[in-house]
């Protein structure tokens, strides 16, 4: 394990994509410190701040923020229908906002994250591997204009009407899949697109959806309030 002690001084760095899992800060200076994790919430984890489990907190303030965030998990077909109409309200007020910002405003990035336009991509491509190619089961389910998250950000000749049209198919889908899903559905199998020597439920590839929703919202607002 590596330490850093008093003599190095690490302030003002970022951590970007690093896995800090288990790491131990103790008798350290946090001034000003920024932590941004969106696999904080899963299953079992932890964050310990002076004795203190403040995941929970962390969580409540952003289902407070965000009103529908907290159905995101839901394990039915009525919930997860009704987690959707709260992603696609939520979304249609946000798309609104930018609509009603500066000619520009969608292809500005802050801080070198990506810009709405790019959110909106990257969504296209999030619906594509886990409805398209996992749920679904289609052998090619990619928009080209998608955005991998762990790929360099590739151009696209389609304007920003174009992507937002891109973007309601998908949403579409999603909508159309829950209309008919039922709860024998939900529990079936389906490979893990990133593992595909795994397993998982449809229900699990459900929950990813509406966690790359939620998420990638709370970006995306968080980059508007910058600009």
């Amino acid at each position: 394990m590596v330490t850093f002690s008093e003599s190095d001084d690490l302030r003002g760095a970022r951590f970007i994509g690093a896995d800090l899992s288990g790491a131990v800060l103790r008798g350290v200076d946090l001034q000003g410190a920024e932590i941004e994790s969106p696999w904080l919430f899963e299953a079992g984890n932890t964050l310990i701040v002076n004795g203190v489990d403040v995941l929970p907190y962390v969580d409540a303030e952003l289902n407070r923020r965000f009103p529908g965030r907290a159905e995101r998990r839901a394990a039915d077909p009525d919930g997860l229908r009704a987690a959707w109409t709260a992603v696609e309200q939520t979304w249609t007020a946000t798309l609104a906002r930018a609509a009603a910002m500066p000619a520009g405003t969608v292809d500005a990035s802050v801080q070198g994250e990506w810009s709405f336009a790019q959110t909106l991509r990257h969504l296209v491509h999030a619906t594509d591997i886990w409805l398209g190619r996992a749920i679904l089961e289609l052998e090619d389910p990619f928009h080209p204009a998608g955005l991998r998250y762990d790929s360099p950000v590739q151009p696209t000749a389609l304007s920003y009407a174009e992507i937002l049209e891109i973007r309601s198919g998908r949403v579409a889908m999603v909508r159309d899949f829950l209309a008919e899903a039922t709860p024998e559905i939900l529990a079936e199998p389906r490979r893990n697109p990133h593992a595909p020597q795994k397993s998982v439920t449809v229900l699990s590839a459900l929950h990813v959806i509406l966690g790359e929703e939620w998420e990638h919202h709370r970006y995306a607002v968080r980059d508007l309030d910058a600009l």
